[in-house]
């Protein structure tokens, strides 16, 4: 069990304001945090950063063999509580820093009990032999609307206001995380990845491009396809197998 990233500036911008830490906990568990950052005049490198450092060494410090399972969901939920509240002081207290924030994605992967709490619009995916299902559901306004009926997924796709979502660490003094609990099926991959891929990519060719490279170089090639789209936005691409 592994996992392999990677992370770009992409074609447009100027700085890369994703950041992503993966790492060992024991030889059968492992964790990963992918933050895309967002605001201010250098806010979303801060605050990614500061998300995936507190976030990790939280998760490092306190993760034992043997946690229950609602211990390794207070563990998640306090530790991107504690990240919160750093980033929302920060911004609070540096005018260049005004209006920071991030999204992330935090797992613990334990043999194949698979744990995960995300705020954003930053997505995990399980790649299965016979297809991708979306683990995540975007806190964003055009998720919303999908839901509503307002708009169906190609029209989401496309729209001006897909860019902007209604969850992000650091902006209010406190954040709801979604968290849920999965069983990996044999034979699955976990990808985790900010909207830089998943806006330039269609998730068919996501499915596709994850099948045809192995775990390793995965990362790289799904990179490489949403540049080659356009690369507009920073691209961060994590694979766990």
């Amino acid at each position: 069990m592994k996992a392999y990233g990677r992370s770009d500036t992409g074609r447009v911008r100027e700085s890369n304001q994703d950041a992503f830490i993966c790492g060992h906990l024991s030889e059968n568990a492992l964790f990963c945090v992918v933050c895309d950052g967002m605001g201010g005049v250098n806010g979303g490198n801060v605050a990614s950063a500061m998300a995936v450092k507190i976030i990790s060494d939280r998760i490092m410090d306190v993760y034992r063999e043997g946690l229950s399972d609602n211990s390794i969901r207070n563990l998640m939920e306090t530790a991107i509580a504690a990240a919160n509240i750093e980033i929302y002081d920060s911004a609070m207290a540096d005018l260049d820093l005004k209006g920071m924030g991030t999204t992330v994605i935090a797992a613990i992967l334990i043999d194949q009990h698979f744990y995960i709490a995300h705020v954003g619009d930053s997505r995990a995916y399980f790649i299965k032999p016979e297809g991708i299902e979306q683990i995540t559901k975007d806190h964003s306004i055009v998720q919303a609307m999908v839901e509503k009926g307002q708009l169906t997924q190609n029209e989401a796709r496309t729209h001006p206001r897909k860019h902007f979502i209604t969850r992000a660490l650091g902006v209010e003094d406190s954040v709801e995380c979604d968290y849920s609990e999965l069983i990996v099926e044999n034979g699955a991959r976990i990808l985790i990845c900010t909207d830089g891929l998943t806006n330039m990519i269609e998730t068919d060719d996501i499915y596709k491009i994850v099948q045809l490279n192995n775990s390793e170089n995965a990362p790289e090639k799904l990179i490489h396809a949403a540049n080659m789209a356009g690369g507009s936005d920073n691209i961060t691409a994590v694979i766990i197998a």
